[in-house]
């Protein structure tokens, strides 16, 4: 009777069981009949007479296994509902990826828009979002894998958390097989890596192989430190490997397209490799610079580690070539023979290790960086070494002869260079500075308005100022162009503009750009919201920006934008200028310097002295018109000829 019943269940019920509450009273009904089954033949009518199937099929699947699993083989599986997360493309180019970091553990919640995991792509590493609310069951690919094909299986959600345990087991064969069986068109979707296919066939481990060799570890990229930034170059190492990285820690100095950038470290490790080397020029935006690991008993296991991608970057090595005319023009200089080959060491295969403040110094002091010996990291030649070589260098040039031989010391450092020319590597920045430059003038309608200034009030009132100012604060009279440009700006709201081909942005907020030289090239740092800025904020501002850009250690954000410049270049006697814009922007005021001249005046004489500065705005006919280039101009007159306007 049994047996009868178990088949005519088998071959009317294929269907499974109900989900919800309904389908849990059926069972539930089930179980209790099943319980009284053997106590009365009464109870069959009983059971038999409601149409639900679920006793009899539950009484089918104990009585007749074969039979029933044979029939609903495709609707009850081994696991229960779930969904099997595969590796999507994160770029356009991307082809494999490396799994960074899991953000969410196994039986972790996930909402809507949370980070599952970190997947370094070809181009940077992207955060990985879920689309949907569930739960993490499994990870299949662990944290450090690299080489993991785009649509292989990475993991296993389910919709309830009691759903999580069933895959506690859940190996990668199944993950292997089970995309075959029931996706086949992923397969044959990922064309590209298909070299990488032939090992998948036989397991997922060996897809594994390259990252599982390897802890986990983070590859970290050349990010992009300005928006026109295409390449790099890494100046120095702060760091040696095998030492502790802190969250905000300077990792190495990287010479970008506008300043030579520090690079930080944004979370906590250990450098356990460095795959391009100090002064490796023109590496591209996510080539990897280094491993770093969570645990410092990791580090040996990169010792002999190589990235396929930074093989590129190391045969272009222009360094050791420049140096050769270098030691042939050392050479010639017989009374130092000993100072070269001692610069030489630290040099780093002929180039010269300075910090910019150093370079700085020994331009104005005229001193060869190549007789210098470096007592900073890696013979680097600091401001300290510049300092004291004039003692210990000049001292044996005087000995020979004491004063004739004061002349002919400079004379061999002057005539150091004994070819007819010497070429000069072009840095990233000045490569900027040319196409920057070059691009205004070809695609910028510039002209040009000239007036003249009284500044008299204006040295009258700085003086009074100063005389109330710490001693260590001075205010300059660039302090007072910045302001009265800023305030001429909100005046007249047009030179405050951008041309953006589609629009004209007109800035609300005047952030005035201020031209500075550096060992390196120029560099506009920003002084912000000038118009609102007292004239001691713009002075210590000024101040700041200018020594960190001759030092090198300018942000970013504290040169990138601006919408108003000044070039000053007064200081050096120049008496008047035509500066080129700066775009977007649409306007720069060159200065010239103040000096003494005669103008006509209401007394006795019919004239009199007065300083007398010229300055030149530089417009762009698109945004700026002529007669508005002219009334900023009369309103920049104005602040400066009456300075108590400033405080209107």
């Amino acid at each position: 009777m049994w047996r009868a019943l178990a088949r005519r269940v088998g071959r009317q019920c294929s269907v499974p069981p109900p989900k919800g509450a309904e389908g849990q009273l059926r069972l539930r009904r089930g179980r209790a009949w099943r319980a009284s089954a053997s106590a009365s033949a009464a109870s069959w009518g009983l059971l038999r007479a409601p149409p639900s199937p679920s006793p009899l099929l539950l009484l089918a699947r104990k009585a007749a296994p074969p039979q029933a699993a044979s029939v609903p083989a495709r609707h009850w599986c081994s696991h229960p509902p779930h969904q099997k997360v595969p590796l999507p493309a994160l770029s356009p180019t991307m082809q494999m990826g490396t799994i960074a970091r899991w953000e969410k553990k196994e039986g972790d919640k996930i909402n809507e828009g949370d980070l599952i995991a970190e997947v370094e792509t070809d181009k940077a590493t992207v955060g990985f979002e879920s689309l949907e609310e569930c739960y993490l069951a499994k990870i299949l690919v662990p944290e450090g894998t690299r080489d993991v094909p785009i649509g292989a299986i990475i993991c296993i959600t389910v919709d309830k958390p009691e759903l999580v345990d069933a895959f506690k087991n859940y190996t990668l064969d199944v993950a292997a097989t089970a995309p075959p069986a029931s996706v086949p068109p992923p397969p044959p979707s990922p064309p590209p890596p298909s070299p990488a296919a032939p090992p998948t066939p036989g397991a997922q481990p060996s897809a594994q192989a390259p990252g599982s060799s390897y802890p986990p570890h983070m590859q970290i990229a050349l990010p992009a430190l300005s928006p026109t930034m295409t390449m790099g170059t890494v100046q120095r190492w702060e760091k040696k490997v095998g030492e502790k990285l802190s969250e905000g820690d300077l990792l190495a100095e990287i010479e970008t397209d506008k300043a030579t950038i520090g690079f930080e470290v944004q979370e906590e490790g250990y450098l356990a490799k460095i795959l391009v080397a100090e002064g490796t020029r023109d590496v591209p935006l996510g080539t990897p610079l280094c491993i770093i690991v969570e645990k410092e008993s990791d580090i040996p296991a990169f010792a002999d580690y190589r990235d396929a991608g930074v093989a590129d970057t190391k045969p272009p090595m222009p360094p050791p070539p420049p140096p050769s005319p270098m030691v042939g023009a050392t050479t010639p200089s017989p009374p130092q023979p000993v100072a070269a080959p001692s610069a030489r060491g630290p040099a780093h295969k002929g180039r010269i290790i300075a910090s910019p403040l150093a370079k700085k110094l020994a331009a104005e002091k005229g001193i060869d960086l190549s007789q210098v010996k470096g007592s900073g990291p890696d013979g680097r030649i600091t401001k300290k070494d510049i300092e004291s070589f004039v003692p210990s260098k000049v001292a044996p040039a005087r000995a020979v002869e004491p004063t004739p031989a004061a002349v002919p010391a400079p004379a061999p450092a002057a005539a150091i260079p004994t070819g007819v020319f010497t070429d000069i590597p072009i840095s990233n920045i000045r490569k900027v500075i040319a196409q920057r430059l070059m691009q205004s003038k070809q695609t910028i309608p510039h002209y040009y308005l000239s007036i003249d200034i009284n500044m008299g009030e204006i040295l009258v009132l700085r003086k009074e100022l100063n005389q109330e100012m710490p001693q260590n604060t001075k205010l300059s009279v660039n302090d007072f162009i910045i302001k009265a440009s800023a305030l001429a700006c909100m005046k007249v709201p047009e030179a405050n503009s951008s041309w953006l081909d589609t629009v004209i942005r007109q800035n609300h907020v005047v952030d005035v750009s201020v031209a500075v030289s550096t060992p390196v090239g120029l560099i506009t740092p920003i002084v912000f919201n000038a118009h609102i800025k007292g004239l001691a904020s713009i002075n210590q501002d000024v101040v700041a920006l200018a020594a960190k850009a001759r030092e090198g250690k300018l942000q970013p954000h504290e040169f990138q934008g601006g919408t108003f410049t000044v070039s000053n270049l007064g200081m050096y006697g120049i008496k008047n200028f035509s500066a080129i814009i700066n775009p977007p922007q649409s306007c720069i005021l060159a200065v010239g310097t103040s000096e003494r001249r005669l103008v006509p005046a209401d007394n006795e004489k019919g004239f009199d002295v007065a300083s007398v500065m010229s300055v030149t705005l530089s417009c762009d006919h698109r945004v700026v018109d002529g007669a508005v280039g002219a009334q900023w101009l009369a309103e920049f007159k104005k602040f400066l000829e009456k300075p108590a306007t400033m405080l209107l």
